[in-house]
């Protein structure tokens, strides 16, 4: 196929595809599926050879956001019979955190909701992050707390945060219809916040949600000239008791097709399966190591993931190894440049263009989540044969253990 041999020589080059070549990939069919995954798997083989990065999630506070994002379980007025607490201790969620450190996670990944922390919740995240540093040598820290105020990233950095994550989730001009108490703008201000205190810049999407394939190439070319290190792929989960409850538009097909475009448009990031790949991907998930680098271990902020024995085995059985703590994530151009999605040349840093760290249950810095009913005209927008004709809920189980529990975590 010329198109797969352009976007592979594209992105061993680290060339931004056109949007023309972004939007083929999600329309090629099943029949040119494996072929799909075989060229975007050359292209992260040259930048990341054969090695997953493994992320562990920690709730730090669950429930009780008075944000609206539709997608979110712990949004304001959500039905969700999910896990609500306020703020871990530090020594609590150093704790959680070594479960999934156990399992072999070289970052932690530290999750608030709500619409972002206070200077006294800095402090509190701060507090955590020594913890862990102290007792964990070589764990990676990512603090993902919602809209940063100024001076916030800064300090989050000198307590030894190495990354910030703040997804975009969606494209800027359907934002408005999944989120109302924020801006798009206001995520996009966030990520150029963390970038320019010197933190790693983590920042993506969530599928599933409605969207067009527009609408998913748009997003991604806003992150790849928004130059984080990593993108989180989040599946959107719909559970019941949140106004995308209803919204299974997801095959394992069109997730894999998802993953290979953002790998084509992004060649040189990590780029991280998130919330949502058990249950969208299913017994496709090994074949998706050719296209990302990066998983979650384990369960995720207020949903049940695979079993970390589980991801382990798939990761050994699939031909693919665990990141190291040794082991440099970014390819040696990004660290010396100090990261990017992209060519810097061309994609500039922190140019106008985002869970969880990639989190969730549909993604989000918390996740956090809108209306309801006002949610319908966008599904009208997935192309017919993308959409699911019925919903799974045997395929989401709440989280009913791990950080705020008193139960062993699934890591």
């Amino acid at each position: 196929m010329d198109l797969l041999n352009t976007l592979v020589d594209k992105g061993l080059r680290r060339e931004l595809p056109t949007r023309e070549e972004a939007l083929a990939v999600l329309a090629t069919s099943d029949d040119e599926l494996l072929d799909v995954v075989a060229a975007a798997g050359k292209v992260r083989r040259q930048w990341f050879g054969r090695r997953v990065k493994l992320n562990y999630l920690v709730n730090l506070k669950s429930g009780l956001c008075p944000e609206d994002c539709s997608y979110c379980s712990q949004r304001l007025g959500s039905k969700a019979g999910i896990l609500k607490y306020t703020w871990l201790k530090p020594d609590q969620a150093s704790e959680a955190a070594a479960a999934g450190l156990a399992g072999g996670a070289k970052r932690v990944c530290l999750v608030a909701s709500g619409r972002g922390p206070t200077d006294r919740d800095v402090d509190r995240v701060s507090d955590t992050i020594k913890a862990i540093k102290d007792q964990n040598e070589g764990v990676e820290v990512c603090a993902c707390l919602g809209l940063l105020s100024d001076g916030q990233a800064e300090r989050l950095r000198e307590a030894g945060a190495d990354a910030y994550n703040h997804n975009l989730n969606t494209s800027e001009s359907t934002y408005g219809d999944i989120t109302t108490t924020h801006t798009y703008a206001d995520r996009v201000d966030t990520v150029q916040k963390a970038h320019a205190a010197g933190l790693s810049a983590c920042s993506g999407l969530i599928a599933g949600m409605g969207e067009s394939d527009e609408d998913l190439v748009d997003v991604v070319y806003s992150l790849r000239a928004l130059d984080p290190d990593s993108v989180p792929v989040n599946f959107l989960i719909p559970v019941e008791g949140t106004p995308l409850a209803k919204e299974w538009n997801l095959t394992p097909q069109r997730c894999l097709r998802i993953l290979a475009m953002v790998r084509f448009v992004c060649p040189d990031v990590e780029v991280r399966i998130a919330g949502g790949r058990e249950v969208h991907l299913r017994t496709m998930q090994p074949l998706a190591l050719n296209l990302a680098n990066s998983i979650f271990l384990g369960d995720y902020l207020t949903t049940e993931g695979q079993a970390g024995k589980a991801d382990l085995e798939m990761i050994a059985d699939a031909g693919f190894e665990v990141e190291g703590t040794g082991q440099v994530t970014l390819p040696e151009h990004r660290v010396t440049a100090g990261g990017g999605c992209g060519s810097h040349a061309e994609a500039g840093c922190g140019s106008h263009a985002d869970a969880g760290c990639g989190s969730h249950e549909g993604g989000g810095c918390g996740p956090c989540g809108s209306a309801a009913e006002e949610q319908a005209p966008a599904a009208a927008r997935v192309p017919e044969t993308a959409r699911v004709s019925e919903a799974r809920t045997d395929l989401v189980a709440v989280r009913r253990r791990g950080a705020g529990t008193d139960l062993a975590p699934n890591a």
